[in-house]
C-alpha cells in the first residue's frame, strides 16, 4: 500500500488515480500508523515552500517522513514535495526543509534567459545523468514529462538523476538512497508518469 501524505498542500486525488490506474492501491491519508504500515510514501505539493514546511510540521508529518526515510522506507517527493526534501530553500525568504537531500531551492529567475516565461510550465525532456535510476527503468532518456515550477533544486549534483533544458539545465529529478524526488508532476506526464510511478511501486 502507497500513503500519499495529506498536509493540506498537494494534488492528491489525482495522485490516488493513477495509482489506481496501474492497478497499486494508494490511500490519502495524515494517520501516522498508517503511514508507518505502508510499503512506500509519496510526499506531495503544490504552492509555496514556507507554507508547506510550516503545514509539515504543524500536523507532525515532517517528523514521519523523517523517522521513515531513516528506516529506508522508499520516498517520493513531487514537485513542491521533491523541494521539501532539501536542506533550505530561498522562496520569498529563507526556510529549512527535512535536509534529506543535499542542496538548496532557488528561483529560476537567477539562471534561465531573461524573457522567458515563469513560472516554467509544460511539457520538457528528461536528460538521464550517470547511471540510469531505477524509477526510470521503464524510459527513455529524452522522454517528456510536465513541470509547473519557479523555483528549482541547486547545489544537488551529487543527488541529480535527471534534468530538463529550459535554456540551462535544471534539476528534474533526485535520489539518495531509499528518498527520491520529482520536479515535474508524473501525475500528469501521461504514460511516461505511470511507468515512472509502477517503477518506484517495484522497488
Amino acid at each position: 500500500m502507497i500513503a500519499i501524505i495529506d498536509y493540506g498542500v498537494g494534488n492528491l486525488f489525482s495522485l490516488k488515480s493513477s495509482f489506481a490506474s496501474i492497478g497499486v492501491e494508494a490511500v490519502v491519508t495524515q494517520d501516522r500508523e498508517t503511514i508507518e504500515k505502508s510499503e512506500k510514501i509519496i510526499l506531495p505539493g503544490v504552492g509555496a515552500f514556507g507554507d508547506a514546511i510550516a503545514k509539515l510540521n504543524e500536523t507532525t508529518m515532517a517528523e514521519v517522513v523523517k523517522s521513515e526515510a531513516s528506516k529506508g522506507k522508499p520516498i517520493m517527493g513531487i514537485c513542491l514535495g521533491m523541494q521539501l526534501l532539501f536542506d533550505k530553500s530561498y522562496e520569498y525568504g529563507e526556510h529549512d526543509g527535512l535536509g534529506l537531500i543535499k542542496g538548496e531551492i532557488r528561483y529560476i529567475g537567477e539562471v534561465i534567459d531573461k524573457g522567458l516565461k515563469i513560472p516554467h510550465i509544460g511539457w520538457n525532456a528528461l536528460k538521464f545523468t550517470g547511471e540510469k535510476s531505477k524509477i526510470f527503468k521503464y524510459l527513455n532518456d529524452g522522454d517528456f514529462v510536465y513541470f509547473v515550477h519557479s523555483y528549482y533544486g541547486t547545489d544537488c549534483i551529487e543527488s541529480t538523476i535527471a534534468t530538463a533544458e529550459y535554456s540551462v539545465p535544471l534539476t528534474a529529478a533526485v535520489c539518495k538512497n531509499n528518498v527520491y524526488g520529482c520536479q515535474f508532476h508524473p501525475e500528469k506526464s501521461g504514460d511516461v508518469g505511470l511507468k515512472i510511478l509502477k517503477a518506484f511501486c517495484e522497488l
